[in-house]
């Protein structure tokens, strides 16, 4: 058997098994990130990590969800990152350069700016991405961001009313979205100050969700709802999100070390 060490962390309840595969490699595949992921028979967590050298910048970092799909980008997984790293650090994505800061138990992470063209979201036609001409029952016209991945962004008056863990699989996997798409249902609280619930690609209801905590005060701004910075509230806690028209996207909240073990990948497939 040969063991390799993982650290199991998580950013506000949104858990991750982290592999550090910078200096002896590991092969992973979707069955496997899969099997790993499963709360009964592997470690369990919401996303799978896989840290790998990186020819011009800190680290490489894939990112599996739970049913094995790889994905582009992870704000939460990131802040896992860059406390592991424990210093200012350029991360390679799928979905684009990550910069961030670490401080103790919590970081910082700069996206790039948002898309918002119906192409790059990606949508399979073209429409109105600040006011989507859809409606799914009781949620209708979202606002479409992708912030290094996609997301479709409900503003209701009441959280409670809607039935998130039903709708959420129906649009996830709405013909409309080609790469299928995270689902944000998001009520404003105040002008800087909002409470969401995700649906997640892949993953499902979660605790909490830095993209979606990016893409839904991106898109509550610039339908000037709030005013940034702004409080994003998810069951797991709190992420202050900070953006300007035209700019990157800054992303602040805790990220915690759980424990660190070993594990032998080839039983998982």
């Amino acid at each position: 058997m040969t063991a390799t060490r993982f650290h199991k962390m998580h950013g506000l309840g949104n858990d991750f098994v982290v592999i550090d595969a910078r200096e002896q490699p590991v092969e992973m595949s979707a069955a496997r990130a899969h099997a790993i992921a499963n709360r009964r028979t592997g470690i369990g967590c919401d996303q799978l990590i896989l840290l790998e050298p990186s020819e011009n910048h800190d680290a490489r970092m894939r990112i599996f969800n739970a049913d094995g799909g790889e994905v582009e980008a992870c704000g939460n997984a990131t802040r896992c990152v860059a406390v592991l790293l424990d210093k200012p650090a350029m991360i390679e994505t799928k979905g684009g350069l990550l910069q961030t800061e670490p401080a103790e138990s919590a970081a910082t992470v700069f996206f790039d700016q948002p898309a918002f063209d119906w192409e790059l979201i990606p949508l399979a036609m073209p429409m109105d991405t600040l006011a989507m001409p859809v409606g799914w029952d009781s949620l209708e016209q979202p606002v479409a961001v992708n912030v290094g991945n996609p997301h479709v962004v409900f503003f209701i008056h009441d959280l409670a009313a809607i039935p998130v863990e039903q709708l959420g699989p129906l649009i996830e996997n709405d013909p409309l979205f080609p790469e299928r798409v995270n689902v944000n249902v998001a009520q404003i609280v105040d002008d800087h100050h909002i409470r969401l619930i995700v649906w997640e690609r892949g993953v499902g209801l979660t605790m909490a969700c830095g993209t979606g905590a990016c893409a839904t005060a991106v898109a509550a701004i610039r339908t000037r709802r709030v005013t940034s910075p702004v409080t994003v509230t998810q069951a797991g806690g709190d992420l202050e999100i900070s953006w300007s028209e035209g700019g990157p996207i800054e992303m602040k909240g805790p990220a915690t070390h759980v424990f660190t073990g070993e594990a032998d990948w080839s039983r998982f497939g």
